[in-house]
């Protein structure tokens, strides 16, 4: 093991510790290096190199994603700012059928930031990371003075290979698909309001936040022509079913009464005037799958840990292209449109 590791004996970040000297290497190898610790981190290059080879063996493409985190508060109910940032970006591949593999880090630090929290974001990154079967083999670290941001940011980048025959698409909508999701709508808003003492409730509500690789693995043996599928995060499954509305040109019906929602999150919801099909989720998919296989999927779904409350919701149609209707209980219907605006500021 490198002599250096352990030398760092700051309990805060300073400027020193993003100005690429000894403080800044103390930092990476005494946090980062540890927690994640693999041997392409471990060698500590500009970057990570991977034999094609390899890459090849696993599928005929790549997956290539990145994404960014900036949750409010950095630990909330059921994960933190780390668990987000691994699951998301896991997440973002798994959606096109891609085996989730290599992750990359970029940290901007607020001056003044406890070495502790560093520490257990790291530890929470790398449990997520084990869980989903990924390794985070590359990064860099930036620290801003104090009041130039907030806390922490987090960026991940993904590579993943999406195996032969699967092909994925927004674009892949047909009449006649049906919809499902994984488990209840909303949790993760709704922990984060809990969190920030915005909302009392009796009962507790935990965020959702999960990588979902394996199980869409389950999805894909048992229909490999899955049309469409995406994460509902920032703009809920509404959000996500305009999105396919739109781009495959059909339309999208959802029944009321199928939707898989708390009633802990149904009561915030109307306590503050908010619709749960807009809140985020942080490990909730909505997959569009042809009828033929809808119920092999969905029972694939329910023998996995992660879909064990998963949910047929609504169906494709043709027309209207690019609109999104829900059928009320009460027997109506009403258009549910793409989110305008934001429900809740730095949700994720």
């Amino acid at each position: 093991m490198n002599d250096r590791i352990g030398r760092l004996r700051d309990v805060t970040i300073n400027l020193a510790h993003g100005g690429g000297g000894r403080a800044m290497r103390d930092l990476i190898e005494d946090v980062f290096v540890i927690a994640f610790d693999n041997p392409a981190l471990a060698s500590l290059e500009d970057q990570a190199v991977f034999p094609l080879a390899d890459l090849a063996r696993l599928g005929d493409r790549l997956a290539f994603t990145t994404d960014s985190y900036v949750v409010d508060p950095l630990f909330f109910p059921g994960g933190d700012i780390g668990t987000l940032a691994v699951s998301g970006t896991v997440n973002d591949l798994a959606m096109s059928g891609a085996k989730p593999l290599f992750l990359s880090c970029g940290m901007v630090i607020e001056e003044g930031l406890a070495v502790d929290v560093l520490r257990r974001v790291a530890a929470s990154m790398q449990r997520v990371a084990i869980e989903a079967g990924v390794s985070i083999v590359t990064g860099d670290t930036k620290v801003v003075e104090r009041g130039c941001a907030d806390k922490l940011f987090i960026n991940t980048a993904g590579i993943g290979v999406v195996p032969p025959g699967v092909n994925i698409s927004a674009r892949r909508a047909q009449a006649g698909d049906v919809v499902i999701v994984n488990g209840f709508l909303g949790d993760h808003g709704a922990a984060i309001l809990v969190a920030r003492q915005q909302l009392a409730l009796q009962a507790d509500i935990a965020s959702d936040c999960a990588p979902l690789g394996s199980l869409v693995d389950a999805m894909l043996g048992a229909c490999k022509d899955i049309h469409c599928m995406r994460d509902a995060t920032r703009g809920g499954v509404a959000t996500v079913l305009n999105e396919f509305a739109v781009s495959s040109g059909v339309a999208i019906r959802i029944q009321e009464n199928a939707l898989p929602i708390r009633e802990e999150v149904k009561g915030a919801c109307e306590i503050l005037g908010l619709d749960p099909l807009y809140l985020a989720n942080e490990g909730k998919l909505v997959a569009l799958v042809p009828p033929y296989a809808a119920q092999r999927v969905l029972a694939a779904m329910h023998a996995h840990p992660a879909g064990t409350r998963a949910a047929i919701i609504g169906e494709v149609v043709a027309e209207p292209t690019g609109i999104v209707v829900l059928h009320t209980v009460f027997g109506g219907q009403r258009i549910v449109d793409m989110l305008t605006g934001e429900q809740l500021p730095r949700i994720c």
